[in-house]
């Protein structure tokens, strides 16, 4: 098969390393780690929202079926780990076992929208890149094929 036979999806492959590795200060900024970014990409998925100026959009659908692991991660620490209870000890847990304590389902929407904002934003940097290299418009033209 040729690369003009390969999907417009595939042709995203090689870019997206580059932009893996120019988007890693935007990644380290934010509150996930790389593990937990890993996780995020992979129930991201890329598609175009077409129209006199096509845009390469992140399809975040799926975060919400990933952030309970994602908030497992962020438990666990580096390296797998325990992270220090932050709930005040004895007290800490009983408070948060009668639901009196921290605001999960608040901190699982704040880190939705998070992933949600940098996924976008991994996105346009794409996009960008490929602009700047001449391939958006045959990227453009493959899905316009596809569909």
């Amino acid at each position: 098969m040729s690369d003009d036979d390969s999907g417009w999806q595939d042709r995203l492959v090689g870019a997206r390393m580059s932009v893996d590795t120019e988007f890693d200060d935007r990644v380290e900024a934010s509150s996930f780690s790389r593990q937990e970014w890993g996780l995020i990409m992979t129930a991201t998925e890329f598609d175009i929202e077409d129209g006199d100026e096509p845009r390469l959009y992140a399809d975040t659908g799926h975060l919400e079926d990933i952030m309970p692991e994602v908030q497992k991660m962020t438990a666990q620490g580096p390296m797998g780990g325990q992270q220090q209870d932050s709930g005040g000890g004895i007290l800490g847990k009983v408070t948060s076992a009668l639901g009196l304590g921290g605001d999960d389902e608040e901190d699982l929407s704040d880190q939705v929208a998070e992933a949600e904002q940098l996924t976008q934003q991994y996105a346009d940097e794409l996009q960008s890149h490929l602009e700047s290299r001449g391939t958006w418009e045959d990227i453009v033209a493959a899905y316009r094929n596809e569909e």
